[in-house]
């Protein structure tokens, strides 16, 4: 649902600016997909967009309202096509709870100002990651790699563009054959 709510931002952003109809999006259709796709944005259909979904999160058949939106979101954007899961309608997980964390979710702004959505996309599936390796023990974790060591290997190794790359050749020079 993070994913679905971060497509739906990136899409909410673009509509406005498409609706709006000023300099570049002059004459612009904002229900267009093509429209979308030439920005590498997602196009989302009216009852899949976030806002919809969550004017309905306390009723009882949100979940089936998850499953379509996810269906029609792959049915316009072949390159999600069979990604998304479609597990909402399950009569066994509790809709109200459903709701609640559609609420929760809907509370972050992957496009406000002063966040970078990718990285705030990365740090929740981070999140939650961490959350079940937590709760699964040894077994669950043995994948994942908590961030502070990925941040102290990133450090070590200097990935950045030709500084490791400069530093090896200069320590270990090539000699002409």
């Amino acid at each position: 649902m993070a994913f679905q709510k971060y497509i739906s931002d990136a899409f909410s952003d673009l509509h406005n600016k498409l609706k709006a109809g000023k300099g570049e999006y002059e004459g612009a259709d904002p229900e267009d997909a093509d429209e979308y796709l030439a920005h590498n944005i997602f196009f989302v259909p009216e009852k899949a967009r976030w806002q919809y979904l969550q004017d309905r999160a306390k009723k009882p058949d949100i979940g089936k309202l998850l499953d379509e939106a996810m269906d029609a979101i792959e049915k316009i954007n072949a390159s999600l096509k069979g990604i998304l899961p479609k597990i909402y309608a399950d009569p066994e997980l509790n809709k109200q709870r459903l709701g609640e964390l559609i609420d929760l979710i809907g509370t972050i702004g992957f496009n406000q100002d002063g966040h970078k959505a990718k990285d705030l996309l990365g740090r929740v599936y981070e999140y939650f990651l961490g959350q079940f390796a937590d709760a699964e023990g040894k077994k669950g974790g043995q994948f994942w790699t908590p961030v502070i060591i990925v941040k102290l290997l990133v450090e070590m190794l200097e990935p950045y563009n030709g500084r490791r790359k400069k530093r090896l050749m200069t320590e270990f020079p090539l000699t002409k054959r």
